[in-house]
């Protein structure tokens, strides 16, 4: 090439890498959000716009001219189509930061789940974590999910910029404090950076701290504790959208650190705690924030509450000196309720010399705002049902129904609000039914058809429900009782234990409440018995007069094999017959049983009964002088009696204590179950030891080390059995078995993989074996290495070209290499420098004696090639390795 063109063409060249390296360097941050503007289905309109609004937010140098981008091309929207994107505006932010704004539209065809993304050249140069992050593009993405049944879906907003800065040796805290308008919860996790094609970058790895880089899943806090290096940084982190725990999307932020050096501190927010307020009441309170070097400190808050209508405010009362100091202010009504809290975050950030560095502390707070509660509520017993009727909040018209909760028994004090929203369990109310209509302020309790019983104090609950199913506060308690128009039975209980001659005494209340006028008498009282706790086949046992004979003790049956229901029907005069009024609840007796263990007996009873037992003693019988004594107390239906010794009998029965809660019935109500004997004998296995395993390569065996449960959890052990498996999900067979409490080793030998798991079990004097065996996998020694020259002259040295192996100490010596282990075939084809095939073979040992596999002529003395795919043992499997490298092959004189 002549000088002359050689210039020019040098020339072109050096300014066509400027175009290029101005476009290079622009871009810093961003992100891609979306706002639904479409249809959803309904049941009446079910034909769906699913049209969305997608906002990318870039952040680029001002400085560069490139940067100056009207419009985006090429941003893909999932579906397999793209579109360009129109800058909508720009802002100037300040010491070489622009905002840029870019919108389109875009209508789905269906649901489906779709990576919305762009690639811009391309990433500001310098950045320290990106390799020729120059040469690197910038992309983001957002997976936006369009789902039928819970649309609208909205993307969350950040409120706060992506590009932040912070100092070496200082703790560098940053938040997007995303809002969700749909109500979402959020959760946030790392990511990395993406560049060409939206993958992620090679190279690429996140900011070096001296004691850690993390992100708080839960309120979105990314810290970096501490930078150790000056620079410009990038990280990237999802923030993932979840509702009613159904993923519905996420979006990517793509943000830069800018750390440099500098001597000031952070300012010093003071602790604000988590908070609710009930909608239409006023939430205020002062944050303070104090710079430690006296400079001046700026006060600033942003999150969801800034994002809704009506807003909150963050006033000033003082910022001129080094302590700020703002009021939070906020009357959120209806509309703003939801499940989900507000997430508010504070920023304090000091004013420092134009040649340092501002630092920022931030601190945030959750906000829940919940429904006020229906104001009033009434119950009035009806027949066997009670009526419940309440108003609805006067304030809230975007209620969507109410949950109904009852108990028995009154609570007695009001439960707190706003912070207690629902009604939490520690109440003893319990969920009943909903009602899906906001109009409808009544509900009527029949225990779901059953009628409730006669005797038992009601009390209901009620809580407003709102579109996200979030409840308000609860309503006033309200209590109603059924009149005592029947009898109320009382007791079942069992007063002699025989398989013929059983006995229970049964017990019931006079109707106390009866209208004698238009229910006269004379009155019958007619008890019915069944086997078991509700039936189902009740044969009348009694006809008895009423009111006055209220017990009954029934003979001849058997109580040791079977619990025994009761039911009380009542019968009035009509006309001169005797008609049916109504039943009792069914009540039934107490069933105990007893399952022996290792010197313990299990107890456990069951009873279906109207009443509350609040109660139940444990009897054993004394064997010197054969009565019972009580032993313990408990509120549960288990009790286990230890200390026992094997082989002894030992009987028992249960003491139910209960009440209605009415001063007009007995009280306590008092049950006994039938009496059952239970012998203790060993059945308990040891405990699983605890096991390790080392693998030995060079020795191809592995060793298994355990702990004696006699040591810790039992003291009868006498051997231990050893199971293996060749996989991790395969079957466990046992190998061997090791006699002796106090030998806790193994040695595994001879074995074709090293790779394996392993368990091993106790077993005691009585054959009880461990049940919950701890697995331990080894999966080492993946070892096939091949050495690098080999000499076939035939003197019986290193004849052959082999991997290194134990067959001999001398090979190995001579080789200087492991052997081989964990290989299960290999595929290895060797090469000329010409590329031709000399030799190839799936024989694990190799064994190539240096002659041609087409002729078996020598070949001659050079470097030969090899690939090879070694297959090796796995707990997971199998996994194949690829191996390259190449072999001298000299014969020498």
């Amino acid at each position: 090439m002549r000088p002359a063109l050689l210039r020019i063409f040098l020339s072109a060249a050096l300014v066509l890498f400027a175009l290029a390296f101005a476009q290079a360097t622009h871009n810093r941050a961003g992100e891609i959000t979306w706002e639904f503007i479409g249809t959803c289905p309904t049941d009446t309109t079910p034909n769906a716009a699913y049209t969305y609004r997608v906002t990318i937010t870039t952040y680029t140098r001002t400085s560069s001219i490139q940067a100056d981008r009207p419009s985006l091309d090429s941003v893909y929207w999932g579906d397999g189509t793209q579109s360009s994107f129109v800058r909508q505006q720009k802002i100037d932010l300040g010491n070489d930061i622009s905002k840029n704004i870019y919108i389109n539209t875009h209508t789905y065809a269906g649901n489906g789940s779709f990576k919305i993304y762009f690639v811009d050249p391309n990433r500001n140069e310098g950045v320290v974590n990106i390799p020729s992050s120059v040469d690197v593009p910038f992309s983001v993405e957002s997976l936006l999910i369009v789902d039928p049944y819970r649309c609208p879906n909205n993307s969350p907003v950040l409120t706060y910029p992506p590009i932040d800065r912070g100092c070496v040796g200082r703790t560098f805290i940053h938040n997007p404090n995303a809002f969700d308008p749909d109500g979402d919860s959020l959760s946030y996790e790392l990511t990395v950076c993406r560049g060409l094609n939206a993958d992620p970058i090679p190279g690429y790895s996140f900011p070096v701290a001296s004691s850690s880089f993390s992100l708080d899943p839960i309120t979105g806090d990314l810290t970096w504790n501490t930078p150790i290096a000056p620079g410009e940084y990038n990280v990237a982190f999802r923030i993932i959208q979840w509702r009613n725990g159904v993923n519905m999307g996420y979006v990517t932020r793509d943000m830069q650190i800018l750390i440099g050096n500098c001597n000031n501190r952070p300012p010093v927010i003071e602790a604000v705690a988590d908070t609710c307020v009930l909608a239409g009441d006023s939430l205020n309170f002062l944050v303070t924030a104090i710079d430690p070097d006296q400079n001046i400190v700026q006060l600033s808050a942003s999150g969801g509450p800034f994002q809704v209508t009506p807003a909150a405010t963050f006033a000033p009362i003082q910022q001129n000196n080094d302590t700020a100091i703002s009021r939070f202010s906020w009357q959120p009504d209806c509309d703003l309720v939801r499940a989900q809290p507000y997430y508010v975050q504070f920023r304090a950030n000091d004013i420092v010399p134009v040649d340092s560095i501002s630092l920022v502390s931030l601190r945030g707070l959750f906000i829940r705002v919940i429904g006020p509660p229906p104001p009033s509520l009434t119950a009035v017993a009806v027949g066997n049902t009670i009526r419940i009727d309440w108003t609805a909040p006067s304030t809230c018209s975007n209620l969507v129904g109410y949950r109904i909760y009852r108990r028995a028994g009154a609570y007695g004090q009001p439960i707190p609000c706003p912070c207690d929203n629902g009604v939490p369990s520690h109440t003893g109310y319990t969920y009943l039914d909903s009602v899906g209509n906001a109009n409808t302020l009544s509900f009527v309790d029949n225990n779901s058809g059953a009628g409730l019983v006669i005797g038992i104090q009601y009390c209901y609950l009620v809580t407003a429900v709102f579109a996200d199913r979030s409840e308000s506060c609860a309503s006033p308690e309200a209590c109603a009782s059924l009149r005592r128009e029947l009898p109320v039975i009382t007791n079942a209980d069992v007063v002699t234990t025989d398989a013929a001659a059983g006995q229970v005494f049964v017990a019931w209340g006079k109707p106390i409440e009866l209208d004698t006028v238009q229910y006269p008498g004379p009155y019958e009282y007619r008890l019915f018995r069944s086997p078991g706790f509700v039936g189902p086949s009740f044969t009348q046992i009694a006809t008895l007069v009423a009111p006055a004979d209220t017990t009954f003790l029934d003979n001849g049956i058997n109580t040791v094999g079977s619990a025994w229901s009761y039911r009380v029907d009542f019968y009035y005069t009509n006309a001169g017959a005797l008609t049916f009024k109504g039943s009792t609840t069914i009540a039934s007796t107490v069933f105990l049983s007893v399952g022996p263990t290792d010197e313990a007996n299990v107890l456990s009873w069951q009873e279906e009964v109207p009443w509350q037992n609040y109660r139940y003693d444990i009897f054993r019988q004394n064997p010197a002088t054969l009565l019972f004594d009580s032993i313990a107390s408990t509120t549960a239906s288990t009790f286990t009696d230890t200390a026992l010794t094997n082989g002894t009998e030992y009987c028992y029965f249960v003491r139910s204590i209960g009440t209605y809660g009415l001063p007009s019935l007995v009280d306590p109500i008092v049950n006994r179950s039938q009496r059952v004997c239970g012998t203790p004998f060993d059945n308990v296995p040891p405990c699983a030891p605890d096991l390790e395993v080392f693998s030995s390569c060079n020795e191809n065996r592995n060793e298994l080390i355990w702990t004696n449960p006699n040591n810790t959890c039992a003291d009868d052990v006498e051997k231990y059995y050893i199971y293996y498996s060749l996989t991790e999900d395969g079957g466990f067979e046992r190998i061997d078995s090791v006699i002796g409490a106090n030998d806790t080793t193994y040695l595994h030998i001879d074995l074709p993989a090293l790779s394996g798991c392993y368990r091993v079990t106790a077993v005691d004097d009585n054959g009880n074996e461990t049940t919950d065996p701890e697995t331990v996998c080894v999966d080492t020694c993946r070892q096939y290495v091949l050495p690098s020259v080999f000499t076939p002259n035939k003197d019986g040295k290193n004849d052959l070209f082999h991997p290194c192996d134990s067959t001999t100490t001398l090979d190995l010596q001579l080789r200087n290499c492991p052997p081989y282990r964990n290989v299960k075939d290999i595929d290895l084809k060797l090469f000329n420098r010409w590329g031709q095939l000399v030799f190839e073979t799936t024989d694990k040992d190799i064994n190539w004696d240096g002659t041609h596999k087409d002729n078996g002529s020598d070949c001659p003395d050079g470097v030969y090639y090899y690939t090879c795919k070694v297959n090796f043992f796995r707990i997971s499997g199998e996994e194949s390795v690829e191996l390259k490298g190449y072999v001298h092959l000299i014969r020498g004189q």
